[in-house]
């Protein structure tokens, strides 16, 4: 299926030569998209390995996260694990190809689906569905995923979306979504057009993992850790009365294709309290990190907040 034209003034907007690498980059995962699987896989780890040597900065993030939600480790498992993260996101990137312009045939062949019950489930109330889950590195492959088996209950997917600065990636990743899950992306500042999602029945893919304002979080534990904690998931389920289907996307360990993990609907334990929604969230994102933890976005400043700050590096003291 064809992108769908931007108006005239994007068109020419977009063709600007401050653009070309843009679309160099835009042409080089159609590429990667045809490539058989595992040797998509291999690459991915090898942009990992390289990634991990090239930015140190978002490296040092990683390890001050890990160093915080895994005390219990030793500094070689840790390290482990943080070699292993960087494949996994160097996997992503690839994964974000396959789902723009991957075959429909070869990506639902990968797709494991564990909890498809509680999709039903939901689906018998008649109401919208919230798709609760969290930055995984396969996050992208997975939304569209969970296209086929919601358009088989009658559902169609869009999911919300923080808008990338370079216009083209834009461009791109918004019409390959929409062609390929069904329903228009939401802004993640758009919470009317989400609102309007929800009371049409359709099926969005939320993430509630990401560091929110100030008016819309709370400070909750994350993995033993204080940290800003959105608040936004109970208020939309209140208002729109969806039901909330936790959904998480997991590399198989065997390397054949992904776990789609469907949990029964927490749309019950929701309630006024929206710390202890917040906490009780945290507490099921955590669980699911636990049994792949190299495949968490750990890239993130996730634990920062005010008065705290435990990225900034340690000031070098005179000896």
């Amino acid at each position: 299926m064809a992108d769908p034209a931007p108006d005239n003034d994007t068109r020419s907007g977009l063709r600007s030569p401050r653009h070309w690498g843009s679309w160099v980059l835009m042409g080089l995962g159609w590429l990667l998209a045809r490539l058989p699987y595992r040797m998509q896989m291999g690459l991915g780890r090898v942009f990992g390995d390289i990634a991990y040597h090239v930015i140190g900065e978002r490296r040092r993030v990683a390890e001050v996260n890990l160093r915080l939600c895994f005390p219990e480790l030793g500094e070689r498992a840790r390290r482990r694990i943080l070699r292993d993260h960087f494949r996994s996101v160097g996997m992503g990137a690839i994964e974000t190809a396959i789902c723009w312009w991957g075959p429909t045939a070869k990506i639902e062949a990968l797709a494991h689906i564990e909890g498809l019950e509680n999709l039903q489930a939901a689906a018998e109330r008649g109401r919208g569905i919230i798709l609760l889950s969290a930055h995984f590195t396969s996050l992208e492959l997975g939304v569209r995923m969970a296209k086929r088996p919601l358009r088989e209950l009658g559902y169609v997917t869009t999911a919300m979306y923080k808008a990338p600065h370079d216009p083209v990636v834009d461009h791109v990743m918004r019409t390959r979504r929409e062609a390929h899950i069904g329903g228009s992306s939401i802004r993640d500042d758009d919470v009317k057009g989400l609102l309007r999602a929800l009371r049409r029945k359709d099926a969005v893919w939320y993430a509630a993992d990401q560091k929110p304002p100030k008016r819309l979080g709370v400070v909750v534990d994350f993995f033993g850790q204080p940290a800003r904690t959105h608040v936004a998931l109970s208020r939309l389920a209140r208002m729109s009365k969806a039901s909330v289907v936790p959904f998480f996307t997991l590399r198989r360990e065997d390397g054949d294709g992904y776990r789609l993990i469907i949990k029964p609907s927490i749309s019950a334990d929701l309630g006024e309290d929206e710390t202890a929604d917040a906490r009780r969230i945290n507490e099921m994102i955590e669980s699911v990190v636990r049994e792949a933890p190299a495949q968490y976005f750990w890239l993130h400043q996730r634990f920062k907040r005010s008065g705290y700050n435990p990225y900034k590096p340690a000031a070098k003291t005179d000896v």
